[in-house]
């Protein structure tokens, strides 16, 4: 091509994409411009339903929680709803996951009524928690949990993962998914833990990314999207006592450098919804912050989508906080806080009493309006207003071989290979297996809550065409090889004498040891031991000299420090989903090469909760007083074979300004078989005006490489990845010596002005 025709080229694709770019803008001021005539058209009654949202069950016939009958709509209910309250988004199912037709029916005639018979014609804006997967849709696609998303450290995975959620919620009529959970997993007591992407900020991050670029991509109104909702806006991990919606004491500077990061990184990335903290920071509900609500999200993060409040939390305001004396008074609140939804979700006081406060000036009405406009704008940008629903015919991807082999390689990519004591991993397919534990015949314990039910415990709904660890174990090595005994349940001994003796005419012990599924008040512990029942199995067992290999279904690292030593084998499964069976075999024989890394830091010691993140003032000389003493650090994670990192080289000695330090470093699987490995990028801060942490991650890349294979791996960093939250709760970068750790190289540099 001469140099016209090249210039002509290039002339034509910015005219390209400055026409696109115009177009969306055109889009979105066209959005705004309805917004703007269909809000000076609404009455307050309108505009106060459009605030409430409901649960199911209001709209519904029978009793909420009855499993033997599918969901009707009760059409006299649904119309007091959304004809006589203008109630504008509905929640939830019953106590089980519907099919596709129980949703699609009661959709259909909630949309119906909603687009049809009222004044206006507003859609109404449905919405589910899918925690990893449609886990509320039979025969839906159920992912591994986030915390063992996080241990893929495969963004791009995790993005596939959230967009075949995304499509087969909106397969269910529904457009709106109560997910990504955004919290940090930094206290492992804490009953949402296995919700968490983990414990680091920056991965918490990464991952909270991908999963919102799967679900929302980049036109939510793409039939195939749904809108996301970041949970739980903000600090509600970080709960002291470790007990769910407990108080949270949290200097400002620590929820800005840690807990605030993943939601501002997930609002940059356009998700539209947000659900607030149910608990209360420095005393103070999240509710009723103003700060944090309007000045932080909606002010400082710029957050054009509206704020969502968790189950019955305005009403706790009086109930559990004890902030307001009445009900009116805590909605006030709430909304003049920046509340914009109130999931209330069983009455309509609240809908006759905000009407009644904007009507006697104690909430104004533009910001009743600025909630309305808010909750219109998602719903215009899901394209309701054009299509609340569309035909199940057009889902025909759902549970379909594809999503089930993405979701076998979440699965496999998460398991977290912690132990292999003289490589006795991967088996030998030829021996003889005794399989015991509570969690080695069931998928429940695999998926843990959120799972055809809000608690996951009914395994009656687990699907028949899903391995359990013993199915996929007969499969693998033949029926004839495995002997099953029970064993113990979760907290109870079943057969220990049972499986002594059987250990007897076997080679090795495969143990499945397992955590209750629960969560939110239901998952609370007070000792984050493992159940006494499950390490008492273990040691009986030990006596037999037979190696025994531990598989890890839990939903926080519970205390193993006891029985470690007894172990040849520790895989870490976490929550693995459906899939998790097949995957777990496969990588115990080596069908599948382990490459999960650990999320969060495996404690020790019940009184021993350090993140990897901990300031050199928690450590000391060895054998002087105690220090930071992890099980199995942050980041760690065996395979069966092995990587060396060499040529670490830092482009510059010296960054300066705007200027970009590039990371180089050389891995090479020096090893006999192919493998996935995770280059961890850290640095750290020698001296700062605020205590530096001894290291943070800055960066990460999964590679593959076969045996024999080299890859110089390169990392960008910029000044502001150096900087932190000072005293004044202000992001700044102080010049002077930093240090860049991978693996165990390490290399200094020096920032300058």
């Amino acid at each position: 091509m001469n140099k016209l025709g090249s210039h002509l080229a290039i002339l034509f694709v910015l005219l390209f994409l400055s026409i696109s770019s115009l177009k969306a803008q055109t889009s979105k001021e066209e959005i705004e411009k309805k917004i703007d005539a269909l809000l000076a058209s609404m009455t307050i009654e309108e505009k106060a339903g459009q605030m409430t949202q409901l649960t199911l069950d209001y709209v519904c016939q029978g009793k909420f929680f009855d499993d033997k009958k599918e969901m009707k709509i009760d059409p006299a209910k649904l119309d007091t709803a959304l004809l006589k309250y203008h109630v504008g988004s509905i929640l939830n199912t019953g106590s089980y996951a519907l099919t596709r037709d129980n949703w699609y029916e009661l959709i259909q005639k909630i949309q119906t009524v909603a687009t049809q018979k009222t004044r206006l014609k507003i859609p109404v804006l449905y919405g589910i928690d899918a925690i990893h997967g449609a886990n509320y849709t039979v025969g839906a696609t159920l992912f591994p949990q986030e915390l063992a998303q996080a241990a893929t450290w495969n963004p791009s995975l995790i993005e596939q993962a959230g967009a075949v959620t995304a499509y087969e919620v909106r397969a269910s009529a529904i457009p709106w998914n109560f997910s990504p959970v955004l919290d940090l997993g930094r206290q492992p007591l804490w009953a949402r833990f296995f919700e968490t992407f983990g414990e680091d900020p920056y991965l918490v991050s990464a991952m909270g990314e991908a999963t919102i670029k799967g679900y929302q991509g980049k036109d939510i109104s793409n039939p195939e999207k749904v809108a996301a909702c970041l949970k739980h806006y903000m600090g509600y991990s970080a709960s002291y006592s470790g007990k769910d919606r407990t108080p949270i004491l949290l200097p400002e500077r620590i929820l800005r450098e840690y807990y605030l990061l993943p939601f501002a990184k997930a609002v940059e990335n356009g998700a539209m919804t947000v659900m607030v903290n149910s608990g209360e920071i420095n005393g103070k509900p999240v509710h009723i912050d103003y700060h944090i609500i309007t000045e932080i999200l909606k002010q400082e993060l710029k957050f054009d989508g509206f704020a969502v409040t968790d189950w019955e939390d305005i009403i706790f305001l009086t109930k559990r906080h004890r902030v307001a004396a009445t009900y009116k008074e805590a909605i006030a609140l709430a909304i003049n806080a920046g509340i914009d939804m109130s999931m209330v979700p069983l009455e309509v006081d609240f809908t006759k009493l905000l009407i009644e406060l904007v009507k006697e000036g104690k909430i104004p009405t533009s910001r009743m309006d600025d909630a309305v406009r808010r909750i219109l704008r998602v719903k215009y940008r899901l394209g309701l207003f054009k299509q609340p629903y569309y035909e199940k015919a057009s889902y025909k991807k759902f549970g379909s071989e594809e999503f089930k082999q993405i979701n076998f390689q979440a699965a496999a990519e998460a398991l977290t290979l912690l132990k292999n004591k003289d490589g006795l991993l991967p088996l030998a397919k030829s021996k003889k297996v005794l399989l015991t534990g509570a969690a080695a015949n069931s998928l429940t314990p695999l998926n843990g809550a959120w799972t055809h039910t809000w608690q996951g415990l009914e395994p009656k709904y687990n699907p028949k065409d899903k391995q359990t660890v013993y199915q996929a174990l007969q499969t693998k090595i033949g029926a004839d090889h495995v002997v099953y005994v029970e064993g113990t349940t979760y907290d109870k001994d079943v057969n220990t004498a049972e499986a002594v003796k059987q250990a007897a005419n076997v080679d090795y012990i495969i143990v499945c040891l397992a955590e209750k599924p629960g969560t939110e008040k239901d998952g609370d512990i007070h000792d984050l031991n493992l159940d006494r029942a499950q390490q008492d199995f273990v040691k009986a067992l030990s006596k037999t000299g037979k190696p025994i290999f531990f598989v890890m279904a839990f939903d926080r690292p519970r205390l193993i420090t006891e029985i470690e030593p007894l172990a040849s084998g520790i895989l870490m499964a976490y929550l693995p989903g459906n899939e998790g069976g097949r995957a777990i075999v496969d990588v115990l024989y080596g069908d599948v090469n382990p490459s999960g890394k650990l999320p969060f830091s495996y404690p020790k010691y019940p009184n021993a909760l350090n993140t990897y993140d901990y300031k050199s003032t928690e450590d000391v000389s060895p054998g002087q007083y105690l220090g930071v003493d992890f099980l199995y650090p942050f980041g760690s994670g065996l395979s069966y074979t092995s990587f060396s990192y060499t040529d670490l080289q830092l482009s510059t000695e010296q960054l300066k300004g705007n200027d970009t330090l590039t990371v180089s470093i050389k891995i090479t699987n020096s090893g006999s078989k192919e493998g996935k490995e995770v280059v961890q990028l850290y640095t750290r801060d020698e001296f700062a005006s605020i205590t530096p942490s001894v290291k943070r991650l800055k960066g990460f890349q999964k590679i593959n490489l076969k045996a024999g294979e080299s890859r110089v791996v390169q990392f960008k960093l910029h000044r502001k990845d150096l900087s932190f939250v000072d005293s004044n709760n202000q992001w700044i970068t102080e010049p002077g010596d930093f240090t860049v750790l991978i693996d165990k190289l390490s290399k200094q540099f020096l920032l300058v002005d």
